[in-house]
This record gives C-alpha cells, sequence and structure tokens, in this order.
C-alpha cells in the first residue's frame, strides 16, 4: 500500500460521481483540492462529517479549494445519500477501491477516513488519515490545514 506524505504528487483518478459526472484530478489543475475519503455512506460517523461540511456551506466554500468526497459505495448509493442528508459536497464512487489503495487509505477491505489536500500542481500538501475513524476533520480542520505551509 502506497504511503504518500506531503510533497509527493498526487495520484491521477477517473471516478464516477454525483450529479452524473465523471470527476478527475486533471480538471482540477490550477486550484486546490480536499480529497475527504470516508468509509460509507449513511453511517454514523460519516454523516456527521457531510452534514457539518452542509451546515456550514458558506465557510467551505470560502476555503478556495473544492472538497470531494470518495468512498467505495455506488452512485446510486451516493445519490440517495446526497439526496437524504441534502449534502453540499461531490461524492464519489470508488467501488473496485483502486483510488483508495492509491492514496493508501485501504486497510484491509475498508477504506480509512482520511484527508488529502492537494495543491494546484496537484501535489499532496497535507495528508490525515485516521486510523479508527472515528472522528472526522471538521471545516476548522479543513482551514488550519490550507494555510498550513506545504
Amino acid at each position: 500500500m502506497a504511503k504518500l506524505k506531503a510533497g509527493d504528487p498526487a495520484p491521477d483518478f477517473e471516478l464516477p460521481g454525483t450529479g452524473g459526472k465523471t470527476y478527475r484530478l486533471a480538471d482540477y489543475r490550477g486550484r486546490k483540492l480536499i480529497l475527504a475519503f470516508y468509509p460509507g455512506d449513511f453511517t454514523a460517523v460519516c454523516t456527521k462529517q457531510f452534514c457539518s461540511y452542509r451546515d456550514q456551506g458558506e465557510r467551505l466554500d470560502g476555503l478556495g479549494a473544492e472538497v470531494l468526497g470518495i468512498s467505495p459505495q455506488s452512485v446510486e448509493s451516493h445519490e440517495r445519500f446526497t439526496e437524504e442528508k441534502r449534502l453540499n459536497v461531490p461524492l464519489l464512487a470508488d467501488e473496485d477501491k483502486e483510488v483508495a489503495r492509491a492514496y493508501g487509505v485501504l486497510a484491509g477491505p475498508l477504506v480509512r477516513r482520511a484527508i488529502f489536500v492537494i495543491d494546484e500542481e496537484g501535489i499532496i500538501r497535507h495528508r490525515k488519515v485516521s486510523l479508527a475513524g472515528l472522528a472526522y476533520e471538521s471545516v476548522d480542520d479543513l482551514e488550519q490545514a490550507l494555510a498550513a505551509p506545504g
């Protein structure tokens, strides 16, 4: 499993997601990107995480970075989760877990909760992987990660 760190190039990806879109890392060149890997739709902590992003949508929009959620559920599951919880972050379907594997956040069959901040050049500037997944990175945490020197 890859052990990515700050300063490493972010592994490229192309995944289907909510809103009928395909998301590619290359599409975010020139912009900051936050990847939020999470274990599963409709689970307690994941629901709290993405609902907190929804509830602080104005602050999230002010970060100057796009936020994408990535988990192994299907686009159909992500669409139900987004609709039911009125989420504002696009959710990407990594059903074969290849992107989670490339980013080093696969623990056996499970995807670990993790945050990666990727700069305008496609370089990882911040990496936080949760071992237990019982806590998540808040909007405050994301602000601090973006403000930290690369």
